[in-house]
């Protein structure tokens, strides 16, 4: 990969900051970025000004995403309400649906990839799903999260199962036909990695943004999510370990009654050392290369071989480029590989970034200001 980048090319049609930016799988160059200005503009990289834009006259967009399958349709969130929008209709740029389960203010919405489930993560902790084909709310998520959840995405591998990240520092996985966590992992606890982090910097590991493999990537990566923290830390967590040792400990604690104390101890002591042992989970941070401020979002590279990188963006205005497959294929162990392979410095922190398909244009970097930024990673 090069170590150094020309200056970026600059996408303008934005009058307030930029929030958001999706890439088309299906259509490689076509991108679109939402805003605080409540449009979205649409982009042919292959052409030089915006294709068209989508004035919703609203609030601020939070988040967009398409609907797999069908990325003519495309869905946005503003305010309490998730709008479904057909882009051949862009110069009436009214919603085919709108849905208005949320009662505070939406982070991120999700959708299936496996089904027509959609997911909207808000202010209050709150998860709704939504069944776009039957237009009704399916569940809410509630008491997972005891704070802002600032995030959602589902599971391709597992399609009645979602993972949020929320400002209270948790990651809560769920098995939504149920309405119920399967496991929460909590970043605030003092001794949860025992891995310091010194000369980095002190915010709380609120989860500001994850982000999930498709299943085209499985062959090349784990089950895994990636999380940005608050705190500098990229986590890259094996789901299926973090599952797999839930059912074990259930699995000892059913069994605990018929055991004698020094025999359950034993057995406590072999799952601690399973959890140690087992996964690919690590963390990229600062010792590493990592982020001096919070990491804002993540994503998968979605250029060459798909999967092989994580990009992740911080309030330190820069964006890092890691080759995280270096991990997996040194073996747990070797630390001293260096999986930072690129560093992009900004002029301002990082609101959201994507990936794209293509050889080259293929990161687009929307800072706090109104100019969304792409450049070429070989």
């Amino acid at each position: 990969m090069a170590e150094e980048l020309t200056k970026p090319r600059r996408l303008r049609g934005h009058k307030a900051t930029a929030t958001c930016c999706i890439a088309s799988r299906d259509r490689p160059g076509v991108v679109a970025t939402s805003g605080e200005d409540g449009c979205i503009c649409w982009y042919d990289l292959r052409c030089k000004d915006a294709l068209f834009t989508m004035d919703l006259g609203k609030k601020p967009i939070s988040s967009i995403c398409f609907r797999p399958g069908n990325e003519d349709v495309v869905y946005a969130s503003s305010g309490t309400e998730v709008m479904c929008l057909d882009v051949h209709l862009a110069s009436s740029w009214k919603p085919l649906n709108s849905y208005n389960y949320n009662k505070d203010e939406i982070n991120q919405i999700a959708f299936s990839s496996k089904s027509s489930f959609l997911a909207a993560a808000d202010d209050s902790g709150d998860i709704k799903i939504m069944d776009i084909r039957q237009q009704c709310l399916y569940k809410t998520l509630r008491a997972g999260h005891s704070s802002i959840c600032s995030s959602v995405q589902f599971v391709p591998w597992r399609p009645w199962e979602v993972i949020t990240g929320g400002l209270d520092a948790k990651l809560v996985m769920w098995d939504f036909s149920k309405g119920r966590p399967c496991k929460i992992k909590d970043f605030g606890m003092h001794n949860v990695d025992n891995h310091g982090n010194e000369g980095q910097c002190f915010n709380p590991a609120f989860v500001h943004a994850l982000v999930i493999p498709d299943m085209d990537m499985l062959e090349k990566t784990d089950k895994i999510c990636v999380v940005a923290r608050g705190d500098g830390v990229v986590d890259v967590i094996d789901i299926e370990s973090e599952l797999a040792n839930v059912k074990l400990k259930g699995s000892l604690q059913h069994r605990k009654g018929s055991q004698s104390n020094s025999k359950a101890s034993t057995s406590t002591s072999n799952t601690a050392s399973l959890d140690q042992n087992r996964g690919s989970s690590f963390h990229l941070d600062y010792a590493l290369g990592g982020h001096t401020a919070a990491v804002s979002c993540v994503a998968f590279s979605l250029f060459g071989e798909r999967g092989k990188y994580i990009v992740s963006g911080g309030n330190d205005a820069i964006v890092k480029v890691w080759d995280w497959s270096k991990h997996l294929d040194a073996g747990q162990n070797n630390s001293s590989t260096n999986l930072l392979t690129l560093n992009i410095n900004l002029k301002k922190k990082v609101n959201w970034l994507c990936t794209t398909p293509n050889d080259s244009e293929n990161l687009l970097v929307c800072d706090t200001s109104k100019v969304v930024k792409v450049y070429s990673i070989s």
